[in-house]
């Protein structure tokens, strides 16, 4: 019983504790490096100096506070500006009219542990006494900074459970536009998403393919390089290398610079802050290596720290985006007087001296800056705080329902998370002209300048704007630069080249070398029949179907047209042989007309002599239709004309075979078949015999008649221009039908080669018969195999050499008599009646 009222009792007394807790506060305060109380209050987190000294933990006593030296005079510069807006604001009638707005400025010294400190001081307060009790509420309504992304990141980690708004000036990684992972996170920069994309452009634009890249390996340098290496990816750009390394790691710089040394990329692209840039200038100094064209970040490429004597031999030439120089009105004035008299702590009376240190010690290096003011004119960075500072009082402004007459609501309790709704909607112009307002991501439109680092007259190094980016405009309008006003690297006016390899001219294609990038590639002649006109093709394109590719494989020209011409000397020749053989012809022919009495002409049917030699004439002619180009009539005739002269001459050939025969039949006692194979009959069958050969053409050109035709399978660079068959039924018609007929005559001519005569004409006949018939069976096989024109020099050789063959073979004899044995052109000679010479 008793142990349950003691347990009893112990529950009623924690539950007492727990409806009023008590506020204790673990360790010392952190007090702010400058502050000032008002009605409402912003806090800040700026890198004010750069050097943090670690107490001695040797855990005998308490930690002391951590001290920081080296003053960086642009966050000092930020922290001016911000109070210097909270004052214009605070004076203002027509923005939070009856409102003070307090600030509480904290120095991180650049790390994150004072970084973290600081933070948590903003967000608990300094000091409370014993009775007060935590109410759960913010002291500050709102944060800006930090300068860097990664402390940021923490930043705002840290206050998103609270939900206290962080605005930004200068951190701009990607990583912070997720909205589910920093809700309450706003900027006044752009988000290094249009930065990183627009270095890819800015190195496409310049024709660079082959380039390095170097990166902090932070939240700021990994977010925004993987950014560019997927838009430089897309844009056919290749990366050599990418390496990174952080402020604190010397053997991963080393091992950057050796790969640097050994690179054949003469442009690097260097997403570093300020900090590891200078490592890098000074390794770089240190090894000598100059020549490189950097392309820089809004980081570092206008950051005064990096100006030494030396730094101009490695960064000289670069290019960079940097925020956009704004002047604020006042403020060069500012910071030389109205600042250090009512601002500044060590210059004021201390109103409670357990919030200030006793001395001016830890302000005596920001004492030193007190009449310096030329550096304000170069300040990137203060503009955007001015924003940030604006954005705030523009939030509270509609919060607190002020009014410019009646002035705003006091007696509002305005919570952290308020603030984040009223940050999403403000849409206002500070006075500089500017229009701010938050997009989705948190962040404004960006918007820079493109920098190139330059020498004046006077030897000084200027961060001189060669162009600019501006997201806000339509894409063809956005980037643009001035190629004249820029100075490359080494002082040179001429453009650096950075290739894995060189452009491959028109008439080549790329061929990726094996296991190395894209960019890297052998440049391929095009194979015949194939171009490219343009530089860096990736393939060779087919010439269409009546092209072929120039000598220099860029352009598609007209194929060469083959065909057997008059000009030619192969056209020249033949003509030469047809009409030698014509001429020869018609010698004969007047030779036999003037001895057309004689005997041995009028043997063997003088008339068919004379209808044989006008068919030999035709042969010879018939071959001049096969020279020339072809047309739908030249090919129609030349075969047709060959294939009726041909059997008109065989036919002829054929009725002196057959008289032969039925002469010598004739002598026999009671045969009179020469009547029945007289003068009329012969014509008749020659007639007959041709007529049929007629009717053979008529079909085939009737129903599949010869036409153009232009041959592109031969040749791949010529066209050769050819009278196709139309039918290979008829063509093959009319040669069985000529074979026939002379195949029929050798027999005939070899049966009656053995009758007893001095002059068997049967013969000659045989003779010229062997030889028609081997010049057109060697034709078949010569007609296929042979290309192009060759085809038709086959034909026409076949035409002439069959044509001299009966021409020789049948009148040869018979002139041989005429012109110089006179004596045996006798009727008795010929019928075989003088007797022989004896010897």
């Amino acid at each position: 019983m008793l142990f349950f009222i003691y347990t009893l009792l112990l529950l009623i007394q924690l539950h007492t504790k727990a409806e009023k807790p008590f506020c204790q506060m673990m360790g010392n305060p952190n007090y702010p490096l400058i502050s000032k109380d008002g009605d409402v209050t912003i806090g800040a987190l700026f890198p004010i100096r750069s050097i943090e000294t670690l107490p001695s933990f040797e855990f005998t006593q308490r930690p002391q506070l951590l001290s920081c030296s080296s003053v960086n005079l642009r966050d000092f510069r930020m922290a001016q500006t911000m109070i210097f807006a909270i004052e214009e604001i605070n004076k203002s009638k027509h923005l939070l009219p009856n409102v003070y707005i307090g600030y509480r400025i904290y120095d991180t010294c650049g790390s994150r542990l004072s970084s973290m400190s600081a933070t948590m001081a903003l967000m608990n307060g300094q000091e409370f006494a014993a009775e007060d009790r935590c109410n759960g509420h913010s002291p500050i309504h709102a944060i800006i900074g930090e300068t860097e992304s990664s402390a940021t990141v923490i930043l705002s980690r840290t206050t998103g459970p609270f939900k206290i708004p962080v605005i930004s000036h200068s951190a701009t990684c990607e990583c912070l536009s997720n909205r589910k992972n920093y809700p309450s996170f706003f900027r006044t920069i752009a988000s290094d998403y249009h930065q990183s994309r627009a270095l890819a452009y800015i190195v496409k634009h310049f024709g660079w393919s082959w380039v390095g890249a170097v990166n902090s390996d932070n939240d700021y340098g990994n977010n925004g390089m993987a950014i560019f290496l997927n838009t430089a990816q897309e844009e056919g750009i290749c990366v050599e290398y990418s390496e990174k390394f952080y402020r604190t790691e010397p053997e991963k710089l080393r091992k950057v610079v050796d790969t640097i040394k050994k690179s054949t990329a003469k442009v690097i692209v260097a997403f570093l802050t300020s900090f590891e840039m200078e490592n890098l200038l000074e390794q770089l100094s240190i090894e000598n290596i100059t020549g490189l064209q950097i392309i820089g970040v809004e980081a570092w490429i206008t950051a005064k720290s990096l100006i030494t004597p030396n730094s101009f031999h490695v960064l000289g030439g670069s290019l960079g985006f940097a925020v956009r120089k704004i002047n604020i009105e006042g403020f060069s004035d500012y910071v030389i007087k109205s600042f250090w008299e009512t601002a500044f702590p060590c210059s004021r009376t201390m109103i409670n001296s357990s919030q200030y240190a006793s001395s001016c010690n830890i302000y005596q290096d920001l004492l030193l800056l007190k009449n310096y003011n030329e550096d304000v004119p170069e300040q990137r960075y203060s503009s955007n705080v001015y924003k940030a500072v604006y954005a705030v009082a523009h939030s509270l402004h509609n919060l607190l329902k002020c009014k410019e007459k009646e002035g705003c609501e006091n007696d509002l309790k305005i919570q952290p998370q308020q603030v984040v709704e009223a940050l999403k909607r403000v849409n206002f112009t500070v006075k500089m002209g500017d229009r701010v307002w938050f997009d989705s991501t948190g962040a404004t439109v960006a918007q820079y300048e493109v920098v190139n680092w330059q020498k004046d007259s006077d030897g000084l190094i200027q961060f001189t704007p060669v162009g600019y980016y501006d997201a806000s405009l339509p894409p063809d309008q956005r980037f643009v630069l001035n190629t004249e006003n820029i100075i490359w690297t080494g002082g040179q006016l001429e453009k650096p080249r950075s290739v894995c390899s060189e452009s491959c001219p028109p008439g080549t294609r790329k061929a990726a070398q094996k296991g190395r990038p894209v960019c890297c590639y052998d440049c391929i002649p095009c194979a015949e029949g194939e171009i490219s006109n343009e530089t860096d093709s990736n393939n060779c394109k087919q010439c269409p179907g009546e092209y072929w590719s120039n000598a220099e494989k860029n352009n598609c020209v007209l194929k060469a047209v083959e065909f057997l011409s008059f000009t030619e000397v192969m056209g020249i020749v033949l003509v030469f042989f047809s009409l030698f053989g014509v001429g020869l012809t018609a010698l004969v022919a007047i030779l036999f007309y003037r001895k057309k009495d004689t005997p041995i002409v009028k043997a063997n049917n003088s008339e068919l002599s004379f209808l044989l030699l006008f068919s030999l004439t035709l042969c010879f002619l018939c071959s001049l239709t096969f020279i020339g180009r072809p047309t739908e009539w030249s090919c129609m005739l030349r075969h047709t004309a060959f294939g009726i002269t041909f059997v008109l001459c065989i036919s002829c050939v054929l009725g002196k075979t057959i008289v032969v025969l039925m002469a010598f039949k004739a002598t026999l006692p009671g045969n009179d078949v020469m009547k029945w194979f007289g003068p009329a009959q012969q014509r008749l069958s020659v007639l007959t015999f041709t007529l049929i050969q007629v009717l053979i053409c008529v079909l085939w050109l009737t129903i599949s008649p010869p036409f153009p035709h232009k041959n592109m399978k031969y040749y791949k660079e010529n066209i050769i221009l050819e009278c196709s068959l139309g039918s290979t039924i008829g063509f093959s018609a009319v040669l069985g039908y000529i074979g026939l007929l002379a195949v029929l005559c050798f027999i005939l001519a070899f049966l009656a080669r053995t009758l007893p005569d001095n002059f068997n004409e049967a013969k000659f006949i045989t003779f010229s018969m062997l030889i028609f018939c081997a010049v057109w069976i060697t034709f078949i096989p010569s007609y296929v195999s042979s290309p192009g024109k060759f085809t038709v020099a086959v034909e026409i050789f076949a035409i002439l050499a069959s044509s001299f063959g009966l021409l020789f073979c049948i009148f040869a004899p018979k002139c041989y008599i005429i012109l110089l044995k006179p004596e045996q052109n006798t009727k008795q000679h010929m019928m075989g009646k003088v007797p022989s010479k004896s010897y």
